[in-house]
């Protein structure tokens, strides 16, 4: 009886020793992980910092008033008789689809079938655009 109690403890011994070896080794590998975020974190605050350096540095009113002036030297202030109300405005004109109305006048508006799952797709377009359009 006492044998067995004896190999029931040294058992017990060996799983808590392979429980506390993991326990360890997971601490350590989460640790290293949080020390690694904690230096990506670092990195990526700096390069923020240096990026909002750099737009202060890009957007200085001096600095694009040089420009304007070097670049847009025809660029006057906006005069009064610039400004109206928006009912003034004249209507907007309506949408219009230049690709879509180019393959209308070529006879290819219709829509085509997508091949799905492995089966061929059906021809719903002309095989020959040049026929449709001789057939009107």
């Amino acid at each position: 009886m006492v044998r067995i109690l004896n190999l029931l403890a040294i058992v017990a011994l060996i799983g808590s020793a392979i429980y506390a070896y993991t326990v360890k080794y997971e601490t350590i590998f989460h640790a290293e992980k949080i020390v690694k975020l904690k230096h990506e974190i670092k990195a990526k605050q700096d390069q923020i910092g240096m990026l909002r350096a750099e737009w202060a540095h890009v957007t200085r009113p001096e600095r694009i008033q040089g420009l304007a002036d070097k670049l847009l030297p025809d660029l006057k202030p906006v005069a009064l008789q610039q400004i109206v109300k928006a009912d003034v405005l004249p209507a907007r004109g309506p949408k219009s689809d230049s690709i879509g109305l180019k393959l209308e006048s070529l006879g290819m508006a219709e829509p085509t079938n997508t091949p799905r799952d492995g089966e061929p797709a059906s021809v719903t377009t002309p095989s020959n655009p040049a026929d449709k359009i001789r057939a009107r």
